[in-house]
């Protein structure tokens, strides 16, 4: 596949494979992807989820320019009346939504009245990360209703980052240390991290998103944001992925 490409659409591009190989933690990587494809693909919103081993289910979910409860109103009742992300799934490359449902069929349907249109997603576009035959990570990307539906060119230019985005989800869906719990145990020790500081650093080593650490541990955002903030001065870091780094220093310190 040969694609012509502005020098915006390519600064993009190049900026993407970057941050996707910089080694950058589960929800950074995500993030910072999620706001070059929005500029790349001049789309609205964003939103990624990520298998979790442990729970045996999808979730850790970073969503750009969404509700901060979208995964959570999704989880609890909207799952089961989604007519197109079960199809779109299976796809191992990435599709239109219009290529699944025409969209004079889906604006009839319960989940774009009552979910996808009130968050002002009108056109979107998914794209599943594949290992091993297991669907690991995904990136979803809508456009508002004053926006054009996705056509092959945006499905190629979000092919062509596919590759890269699956090796960063294998790479951040691998097991952060094998003992975990020790370097967990190093931090509180080392620079007095609290009890639920500990919790949430555990959270932050499994590539968490916040909204992620706020469902799994019942608290609100802004309650994570500021435990996050504090072990983060505490620890001397200022982002997520430097967390791993600081705690295997220790261990290899010992």
């Amino acid at each position: 596949m040969s694609l012509s490409l502005t020098s915006s659409e390519s600064a993009e591009v190049f900026g993407i494979m970057e941050d996707l190989t910089h080694g950058y933690d589960n929800a950074e990587v995500r993030e910072r992807t999620g706001h070059r494809l929005l500029r790349l693909l001049k789309a609205d919103y964003f939103a990624s989820c990520v298998w979790n081993e442990e729970s045996g289910e999808f979730g850790d979910g970073i969503a750009i320019n969404l509700a901060d409860d979208v995964f959570f109103r999704y989880e609890e009742y909207f799952q089961y009346r989604d007519p197109i992300t079960p199809i779109l799934q299976k796809r191992k490359r990435a599709t239109p939504v219009s290529a699944v449902m025409a969209h004079r069929k889906l604006v009839k349907t319960e989940f774009f009245t009552d979910f996808l249109a009130r968050e002002g997603m009108c056109y979107g576009i998914n794209y599943y990360a594949y290992s091993h035959g297991r669907n690991i990570g995904d990136v979803r990307i809508w456009r508002g209703r004053h926006g054009d539906e996705f056509d092959q060119r945006d499905a190629d230019l979000l092919d062509a980052i596919g590759p890269a985005f699956t090796n960063a989800m294998r790479r951040c869906s691998l097991p952060a240390i094998e003992n975990e719990g020790t370097m967990v145990c190093e931090l509180v020790n080392r620079f007095g991290l609290s009890k639920r500081e500990a919790e949430i650093a555990r959270e932050l080593l499994r590539g968490a998103s916040d909204a992620g650490i706020a469902y799994r541990l019942c608290i609100s955002m802004p309650t994570v944001r500021s435990h996050v903030q504090s072990i983060f001065r505490k620890c001397g870091i200022n982002r997520r992925s430097q967390l791993f780094a600081r705690g295997a220093s220790i261990i290899h310190q010992k």
